[in-house]
Parts: C-alpha cells; sequence; structure tokens
C-alpha cells in the first residue's frame, strides 16, 4: 500500500510595502536597539469601526503571523486582524510639512471623513 501525502501551499497575501515604506520603517527600527520588527494590527475605534495600528515589537506573540522584511526584522501581523489586512500596500509619502502612512486596503469598503478609521463588509 502506498502513503499519499498532500502538500498544501500557502497563498496568503502579505502586506505589501514600497520602498518609500520600507526606507521609512527601517529608520525607525534601525533606531529601536531591542526592536525586532514591526507589527501591523487594527483597533475598534473611530466613526467608521476600525483603524490601523503599527507597533514596534521587541518578541513576537503566539497569535503573530511572521513575514520575512530584511536579515535583521521581520514583519508581524496580529491574527485576528489579519482577515481585515491581507494584501494590502502600505505606501509613504511627504507633502510640504506632512509625512504618513498610506494604507492601499483592497478589504477596506469604506472610510470616514478625517481619514482615520475605516468600515471592512
Amino acid at each position: 500500500m502506498t502513503d499519499v501525502v498532500q502538500h498544501v501551499t500557502s497563498t496568503q497575501p502579505g502586506i505589501i510595502l514600497s520602498e518609500a515604506a520600507k526606507k521609512h520603517i527601517l529608520t525607525y527600527l534601525d533606531k529601536e536597539t531591542d526592536s525586532s520588527g514591526v507589527r501591523f494590527s487594527v483597533k475598534k475605534t473611530g466613526c467608521s469601526g476600525l483603524s490601523y495600528v503599527v507597533d514596534y515589537v521587541q518578541t513576537a506573540s503566539e497569535t503573530d503571523i511572521i513575514l520575512p522584511f530584511t536579515d535583521d526584522y521581520q514583519i508581524y501581523i496580529d491574527k485576528s486582524s489579519y482577515p481585515y489586512l491581507k494584501g494590502m500596500a502600505i505606501d509613504y509619502i511627504k507633502q510640504g510639512l506632512n509625512q504618513k502612512l498610506i494604507f492601499e486596503n483592497p478589504n477596506q469598503t469604506g472610510q470616514c471623513g478625517c481619514g482615520e478609521s475605516f468600515t471592512v463588509e
């Protein structure tokens, strides 16, 4: 009798960072001597329901999805936030004196007027 083993390849889309976003995040990570990377998650807040959270990570949580970023750093995605973040692209822009991360989220179905929170279906 022959045993058949099925291998499943993960096709989970991660988070895509533009070169500008990578450079911006690396600049801050290099200043944090005890950081192993950055975590992306969402929290319930604002007039539309959810907002993005970006945190430094010292050690991974059991609920983190870990993606490679550089040789020294990882990207961590909170597992409960993943359905809201999968496939998201992040850019970094400077406009005059203002600078910010821009989140292009395919899961987002609406956004509040001030841009601080978003909704998903």
